[in-house]
């Protein structure tokens, strides 16, 4: 199953991984629901979509709207970039790059969800992305973020018993990702940061440092932990199965000024 499988050739297991999410991608049945993308809170609501799950070919939100950079495909057709998607007859899709402007009106999102999206993009690309969904959100919006945490590699890697290792390596044997890893400690530092398409490496002040930069200052930013959060329903969208290497952060916009958007 794992013929060929080189954990010391990142560039080799980039290509595998994007033969696995070309896998992924892969639908039962696409329906075209609205032929673009909705702009307006009251056009998104009409849809019966309250926030936008990024890095998501199906989001798990009743109210969500799931987009990613790679399309869907079923054996006779494809999604492109515009039109939204019902997914097997369930979650709404479409098509985003995260390079170029959201085609979102101002405050016109109540929340946004990214999990494991923003250390696969350079630093300069994730101010930018961030700076676009502040713009998207409602007064009293949220935003929540999850991503590998480099303090806790950090901390795996200075711990003799390597505890964190340990559990990190059974957890992807568990997922059948490769192959066992190397039980070296230097290498288990070196993977994440250049595997999976990994382009930067997060701890919590480099996450409060991409937000300031983006303009969040007069947001509220907290640190939260697996599925706990200011929205039940966004932090219920954490999956298990990264729980142990994860950073969970908030940011919530203000809430609207007299005369402002409601």
């Amino acid at each position: 199953m794992f013929d060929g499988w080189d954990w010391e050739d990142p560039q080799g297991l980039e290509a595998r991984t994007d033969a696995f999410t070309e896998d992924l991608a892969r639908c039962t049945s696409i329906e075209t629901v609205r032929p673009e993308v909705p702009r307006t809170h009251r056009e998104l609501r009409e849809l019966g979509v309250t926030g936008i799950e990024f890095a998501a070919f199906r989001t798990r939100h009743p109210q969500g709207l799931g987009t990613d950079l790679v399309g869907l495909h079923t054996d006779t057709g494809a999604t492109r970039p515009g039109p939204v998607y019902r997914i097997d007859g369930g979650s709404l899709y479409t098509s985003l790059d995260i390079t170029e402007p959201l085609p979102f009106a101002d405050h016109s999102v109540d929340w946004v969800y990214a999990e494991h999206l923003i250390e696969h993009v350079p630093l300069g690309t994730a101010v930018y992305w961030l700076a676009e969904v502040r713009r998207v959100l409602r007064p009293g919006g949220l935003l929540r973020l999850t991503t590998p945490d480099l303090a806790k590699y950090v901390a795996g890697y200075l711990d003799d018993r390597e505890q964190f290792f340990r559990r990190h390596r059974r957890r992807l044997r568990t997922m059948r990702v490769g192959p066992p890893m190397p039980e070296r400690r230097a290498f288990m530092m070196n993977q994440i940061f250049y595997h999976f398409g990994h382009r930067w490496i997060y701890d919590e002040d480099e996450l409060r440092y991409v937000l300031d930069r983006a303009g969040y200052g007069g947001f509220a930013v907290t640190r939260r932990e697996f599925q706990t959060g200011a929205r039940p329903d966004v932090a219920a969208l954490d999956t298990a199965f990264r729980k142990d290497e994860s950073i969970y952060l908030e940011a919530v916009a203000p809430d609207a000024a007299p005369g402002g958007p409601h």
